[in-house]
């Protein structure tokens, strides 16, 4: 099963990273990414969008899961947001970008951003969901009788 539904396992995933200029608000993000992404999900669900997700820095910054310094909190908490979407295809999603309905709506979200845009494209090379409860067990079993 894939961790997002519909989505082939050599698909494309896009990050956008923007943060907030001084002046503007979690709110103004939310309201002008959520035009975009209806936008997209109207006009693109056809042609080749699968889905997406938009995440805000939390300022919290995981010390056992880091490497570089023991910092408590992200100075950017509240400011940085991805844009994360995923795609059947690189090339649906540049002719997205292309769209006329697009570029305005996409060009007011980057207005508020002090970073101005860049946005990555990933191959997929690993995604899952965790076990349920009785999948886990049985991992976990496997892994005590045969783990060397």
């Amino acid at each position: 099963m894939s961790f997002i539904p519909g989505f082939a396992h050599d698909g494309v995933v896009t990050v956008n990273r923007v943060i907030l200029k001084d002046a503007y608000t979690v709110d103004d993000l939310q309201e002008r990414v959520a035009l975009l992404c209806e936008n997209v999900k109207t006009y693109h669900s056809e042609t080749g969008f699968v889905g997406g997700i938009v995440t805000l820095n939390s300022g919290n910054i995981s010390n056992e899961g880091s490497t570089v310094g023991q910092a408590v909190e992200s100075d950017l908490k509240g400011k940085e947001a991805l844009i994360i979407t995923f795609w059947n295809s690189f090339e649906e999603h540049e002719e997205s970008h292309r769209s006329e309905t697009f570029q305005p709506l996409f060009q007011e979200v980057i207005d508020i951003c002090e970073n101005g845009n860049e946005e990555i494209a990933y191959e997929m090379l690993w995604s899952g969901q965790a076990y349920d409860a009785e999948q886990a067990k049985a991992a976990q079993e496997a892994k005590a009788l045969h783990a060397a």
